[in-house]
Parts: structure tokens; sequence; C-alpha cells
């Protein structure tokens, strides 16, 4: 199958190679970049995967910053970035270091500037590096579309350049490094009108910054793409990367990071499925996990991220190049832009449907109504009905032990073959096949049907038998290390072969903590499901537990299945909050705020509530919301619709309550359901 084919008909335009943005799709391997010279801890491809994140406290606060910062250090951070709205903060940022160094720390500093050319000029002689935001750094217009000509168009070049050489020079001077860091929900008026709000529209944004500082001979220079939605994030990336190449640019390391990810299990399920889907291609130099919690818990899960990889080639078993010809590059998708496999529907996968989410039940006994309260089903007594949430799992798989009771409407069941086809009574029970079962001519059975496959399975009489059967839905699993471009290569041989059948993502981890149990699952399916793969998912549960031990756990990797679903944009079950992780400039108690919106909005479905601590972060990051909550000063809220601000300067105390009157004009309310 022709990649330039594919690609050539798509909205980015590629060069023959074009869908080449890491070393390899088969085989992990670290992007090659250029060295900078961070304080005393380079960072690039000859260097571990470095730490990092950022100050909650006033930066004015100098006693206090140190000592969250210390926090932070001994939490396994290895850079610390702290605030400089302005020029105030920015000074006091000499305070701040040099108290750190009289305890003894060396962390390098990083300051992050919004809006305020002066204070990145001054903090570039005070510390390590600087953070730019390219959408802000010398553009104060927000959210007017406007026609630039050519002309016009180059005189907001020459306009930027004006202002951003000052601060390139003193980075030389200093030997300070920048980050130049673009936000989807930060683009310019200008790049918005010629790029739209694209993938392609942050990388120009950040390239504009970046040409003129090689113009320059200024290379000491680490790029970001963040977004809050994990597709444009990824997409963003790898463009990058791609275009860097393209323009014979040096090959800059990648700051990783989603912004607003959240808090709890959704934050670090966001999180895993986009940085995560770039950590599995080799991309990424520094990461930076953004929770809405506390700075000291955000990095150890960003280095349990980072130190999977850590081994990851001595561990992980070879996978055959998809063109032999052009080993590891080769690809029939077009990896920066979203496209869903097309599958043909069987049952309710496939086709237009949502992926669905099947619970493995085949290590315990259905025996009783209650194990099924995990899962989103409650069984109600008094009426003798059944109940189901917004994550009611769609399937179980059972296994050898059918479930002993009626199941609920719409609740089916897969059971294996061999016990399946002695059962008396198979209306909403599904058999599950393994390859050999199912290409015995003796075991052919016509209608709907699970068959578990890997990548190894598909030789020419399995291929030609899925093909010729429209009702065999599979069951993609691998028992490699490399698990998530193994599984990419199966499907690009389900690609490549015209196999239609839908495909459901199976995976096993042992022996986890729950944590990275949802980080771990999170990127090898996530990864999957953002490069348009996967009509299902399956989280089978660990063999050896005790039976209390899997029941208790049949919730967890429940929310984990349908959490990994929303995070990567395919199937939306529940309240979506993109909710900034605070910093010195927040206005509110962040964490505290944000718990009492979820409290009182978290049954409505599919609705993207954004809870920003101050107007720096506010309407841009929040760009992808449906709602915002925005911090404007001391007890005041800004609240918006999308991004147009609909109630402004609302006190705090009615601000929540204003909020859901908001939701409720819309249509978009709903009351809260009996059952949790």
């Amino acid at each position: 199958m022709s990649n330039k084919s594919i690609i050539s008909s798509q909205s980015v335009n590629l060069t023959e190679n074009g869908n080449i943005y890491c070393n390899s799709l088969t085989e992990y391997s670290r992007r090659k970049t250029i060295s900078v010279k961070i304080g005393d801890l380079p960072m690039g491809s000859d260097y571990p995967i470095r730490i990092q994140s950022m100050t909650t406290i006033d930066t004015m606060d100098t006693i206090a910053s140190v000592e969250q910062t210390i926090r932070m250090i001994e939490s396994g951070c290895e850079y610390v970035r702290i605030t400089a709205p302005s020029v105030k903060e920015a000074q006091n940022l000499e305070n701040i270091r040099k108290e750190l160094r009289v305890r003894g720390y060396t962390v390098p500093l990083i300051a992050d500037i919004h809006f305020t050319p002066n204070a990145a000029e001054l903090a570039a002689r005070l510390v390590e590096k600087v953070r730019i935001n390219p959408g802000n750094y010398a553009d104060k217009k927000r959210f007017e579309t406007i026609d630039y000509t050519e002309s016009a168009y180059q005189q907001e070049l020459d306009r930027i350049r004006e202002k951003f050489l000052p601060l390139i020079k003193i980075c030389k001077e200093y030997g300070t490094a920048m980050r130049i860091g673009t936000n989807h929900g930060s683009l310019s008026d200008r790049i918005l009108s010629r790029y739209g709000d694209t993938p392609l529209g942050m990388v120009e944004s950040a390239l504009e910054f970046l040409r003129i500082c090689e113009d320059e001979n200024y290379y000491n220079i680490v790029l970001s793409m963040k977004a809050s939605n994990t597709q444009v994030m990824v997409q963003a990336y790898r463009l990058l990367c791609r275009k860097l190449a393209e323009e014979g640019l040096k090959p800059y390391p990648l700051h990783l990071g989603v912004t607003e990810a959240g808090e709890g299990e959704d934050g670090r399920i966001k999180s895993a499925v986009g940085i995560g889907t770039l950590l599995e291609d080799g991309l990424g130099d520094t990461v930076r996990v953004s929770l809405t919690e506390d700075p000291e818990l955000e990095a150890p899960v960003a280095k349990a991220l980072v130190d999977r990889y850590a081994q990851r080639k001595e561990l992980s078993s070879a996978i055959p190049a998809f063109n032999e010809s052009e080993p590891g590059f080769d690809s029939p998708i077009n990896p920066f832009q979203y496209f869903r496999r097309k599958t043909h529907e069987i049952a309710n996968f496939g086709g237009h449907n949502v992926p669905r989410v099947i619970a493995d039940y085949s290590s315990t006994e259905v025996a009783e109504h209650e194990v099924l309260k995990g899962i989103g089903h409650f069984y109600l007594p008094l009426p003798d009905k059944w109940s189901m949430n917004d994550m009611g799992a769609d399937y179980i798989y059972t296994g050898s032990a059918p479930a002993s009771f009626m199941l609920p409407m719409g609740l089916k069941e897969i059971i294996d073959f061999s016990t399946w086809v002695n059962l008396p009574d198979q209306d909403n029970k599904f058999p599950f096949f393994t390859v050999p079962e199912y290409l015995s001519t003796e075991n052919h059975y016509d209608g709907i049907k699970f068959l578990k496959v890997r990548l190894s399975d598909l030789n020419p009489e399995l291929i030609e038998k899925i093909k010729n059967d429209r009702n065999v839905l599979l069951l993609t699993y691998t028992t490699n290390a490399h698990a998530m471009p193994e599984l990419r290569r199966l499907f690009f041989e389900l690609l490549q072969n015209k196999i239609t059948n839908p495909a459901v993502l199976m995976a096993k981890y042992p022996d986890l903590s729950e944590s990275d149990f949802q980080l771990f699952s999170a990127t090898d399916c996530g990864g999957l499901l953002i490069d348009g793969f996967g009509d299902g998912i399956l989280l089978e549960m660990p063999e050896t537990e005790e039976n209390t031990q899997i029941l208790a756990k049949t919730k967890i990797y429940n929310q984990t299945g349908f959490g990994i679903l929303q995070a990567a944009r395919t199937r939306m079950s529940k309240t979506e909050y993109i909710s900034c992780p605070s910093c010195g400039r927040t206005l509110f108690d962040l964490q505290e705020t944000t718990a009492m919106i979820r409290k009182r909005t978290d049954h409505l479905k599919g609705v993207k509530i954004g809870i920003m601590g101050c107007i720096v972060n506010g309407p841009g990051e929040m760009a992808d919301a449906d709602y915002g909550y925005v911090g404007i000063g001391k007890d005041k809220i800004a609240l918006y619709r999308g991004q147009q601000v609909v109630k402004k300067s609302v006190h705090a105390d009615n601000a929540v309550n204003e909020l859901i009157e908001l939701i409720k004009e819309d249509g978009n309310w709903r009351e809260t359901e009996s059952v949790d």
C-alpha cells in the first residue's frame, strides 16, 4: 500500500517521506537531538529524560517558594519552573535562587513568562532557562478574525523579531536556555488567520520564533506543543519533528506535557495517553505531568512514565518493519491527523459505534448480582430491576464459568468456545475463540464470535479466513514489552490486507500498582486509539489475586477503560474537567474549587468544564472546554461559554451556582442519578 497515495490526500502537505517523525515505528529508539545546556544539568538525547514540575506558591513569597521547590526536588524534580508574570516576580527569582543555593540545592530554575518581554529579559539574567509562549509573548490581541495580506503578515513577523531579539541576545550573553512553548489555546490572531486552530498552526507558531533564533545563531532551545486535547497534542509534536527535518532546522529537544490534565485518575490517564504515546515513538527529552494537585505529586507520575523506557530495548521483542525497503518508517496512516480505521459493523462494534468496554470476569465467578456493581450495573431488589450509570460496561468476559443468573438487559456475555458450545441457552452469549479453535473446520460457527489474535498469528490462512468472515471480532493482544508499536504493526497488517472487521484492544498488566496500571494501560491503548485503531477495550484482570481482591479491582479496571477512551477523545462517558495545575498567579484555592465544581457537575456526561486559576491561562488553556471558570481578581470570577465571556466579575461565593445556571440555560443540565 502506497504511503504517498494515502497521505497526499490529507490537509497537511507532506513530502515523499513526510510520515517520518521518529527513528522507528517498530523498534524503540530515542529521537536524536542536539544537547541543550540548562545550568549544570543538560538536556537532550545523550542524557536521560528529565523530570520537571512547576511551583504553585506566590513567587513573591521567597521562603515558601524555596520550601516547595525543595519538596519537589525530593520527589524527583530535576528542573523547577516558577511563574514570572511581571518584572517584580522576575526580580524575586534572584532571591529564591540565592536561598536555594544557601541551602545546598543547585536545581536549574525556569522562569515561566506570559505577555511580558521585560520580565523575560530580566529573568534570563537570573535563572538557567526561560519559557516563552509564542502566542502571547509579542501578541496581545485575542480572538479576532483578521485576513492578513502577505505584506501585513510580514510586517507582523518583523514586529515579532524586533520584540524578540533583545531576549535572544541576553540568553546568548548569559548562557541561558529557552523553551519556545506553544499552547493550543493561545495561538495568535495571525496564526489563526492563516493556519486555523490546528496542529500545523501550533507548529508554525513556534517556528516563527525558532527561525529568528537560528538567524541569530542561538540554539540553546527546547520546544513544546502542549494542548488539553491529546489528539491535537500528539499530532502537533509529530508534525513539529517532521517540519524541523523538512526545513533543515536543528533537532531540538522536546518538552512533553498535556496542559490542564486535571486531578486524580483522570489527570493521570489523560497525561499518560498524550505523553506516553510520544514516548513510545521515542520522542521527548523532558516530561512535566500537569495535575491539579500539589506539585510534588507530579514528579513521581512523570518518573513512572519515563522509567518504563530505561530498558525497553533489552526487554522488547523484535517487531518486523511494515515495509522492509524502508525499515521502521513506512506507515499506511497519516500520523498528523485523526482518522478512525474504517470497519464494518458487528453487533454494536465497529462502523459508527463508539468503542465498547468489556469487563474481565474470567478469574472469578459471576454468581451474585453484587459483583456487577463495580462495572456500573446495579441490581435494585425492591422493584426487581437493574439500573446502569454512564460507565456501565457493554460486555463481560466470563471465560469458562458463565454467569449463574440472567444479566441485565443490554449487558452481553463472552464465553470460551469450549464452554459456550455446550450451553443450552446461547442468547446474548458469544463464543471466544483461540486461533487453533477458529481455524478448525470441525468447530466452524457462522454467528458473531470473538477471536484472540496477535501479530505472529497473521499467516495467509488466518488472514484469508478473517477476510471472508463478516462476523468475527478481533481481540488484539501482545506479550511484547514494546506493546503499543507491536499492536500498531498488527493494525497496519489489517489495513494492508483490507480487513475491516472491528478489533478490540486487549491488555494485561500483572503485578502493578493501581497508579502504574492506569499509566501503562493508558499509554499502550491510548496511543493506538489516537492513531485511529481500536473498537473497544478489554483490560484483563490479574489471575493470581484472591477472589475478594479481584472484585475490589473491577471498578478500577472498568473506570480505567472508560477513562482511556475519554482521554483519547473516542468515547465521552463523563464530565471532563480541564483544570490547570495552579501556580503563583492563581487567584483562588484551585484544588478546593475543582473538587466543589466536580461534586456539583460530575454527572454531566460529555460536558467539558475549564477551571483556570487566572486570566493568563484562562481563555487560552481551556480552548477545548464548553464552559469556563476563570479567576480575574480577588474573589472575582469570570464565566465563559466556550471562549466568550458571558458573566464578568461574579463573586466567588456564588460563582459555582452561576456556572450551573449557565449550563441550564443552554439545555445541558440534567439531574443527578440515584445510583453511583
